[in-house]
């Protein structure tokens, strides 16, 4: 399964990661500014062989081949941001006056999000996104996940997903949006249908999603 998990900076992306067990789990820093919690470098390190910094699309494609084939113990593969990968890109080749630059953008982040897709089946990526916030000549406003260049927004990303989660903060508090509401938050039908926020742990979202456990309403 892939999931992604949109919101702007400081909603609580990378927090609500906070609960994935560490012997489970790679995390790939595609940002390099490290996770967001007191204490992540004692579970995330170069000497537990779960955790690593890269902003290369073919490396993070190459990462999750290996691991979906090599390393059956790894169930969560956390790709944290998407942005950050395309964002590398673009300032690498930020002088280059050709348009095949964003082509080439498009196809490699297509390529690394539908590889997800073909992975095991007890082997979930998640990747964090960046938002924005686009408005009509109404003055309404949609949120969706942020991308660079038009070419990737014809891909339209949250179509390759079967679970988008908005992170945001509500009333002091960290919250995923999990229905659409001017945003593109959406879930299957039938893992939390009750309800519109859910607290911003994503274990329990994967526990719900595998059909661990039955969402109740807090």
């Amino acid at each position: 399964m892939i999931i992604a998990v949109m919101g702007e900076s400081g909603s609580g992306k990378t927090t609500s990661m906070r609960k994935l067990d560490p012997k489970t789990t790679y995390y790939i820093d595609c940002d390099k500014k490290g996770l967001s919690w007191v204490g992540w470098q004692k579970a995330y390190n170069k000497e537990a062989n779960n955790y690593i910094k890269t902003d290369k699309a073919s490396a993070v494609e190459a990462l999750i081949a290996n691991i979906n084939e090599k390393a059956p113990h790894i169930k969560t593969v956390v790709v944290d941001t998407l942005n950050g990968l395309m964002v590398a890109d673009e300032m690498a080749r930020m002088k280059e006056k050709s348009y095949d630059k964003w082509t080439d953008l498009a196809i490699s982040v297509y390529r690394l999000v539908d590889f997800a897709l073909t992975v095991r089946d007890d082997l979930d990526v998640i990747f964090l996104c960046h938002t924005q916030v686009d408005h009509d000549e109404n003055g309404y406003m949609f949120t969706r996940i942020k991308t660079s260049g038009k070419k990737i927004d014809k891909i339209v990303l949250e179509s390759k997903f079967p679970v988008v989660l908005l992170a945001k903060a509500v009333d002091g508090k960290h919250v995923f949006e999990v229905h659409a509401d001017k945003s593109t938050a959406k879930t299957p039908l039938g893992a939390f249908d009750d309800v519109k926020e859910i607290p911003n742990d994503i274990t329990e979202v994967l526990r719900v999603l595998r059909g661990e456990n039955k969402h109740e309403e807090a």
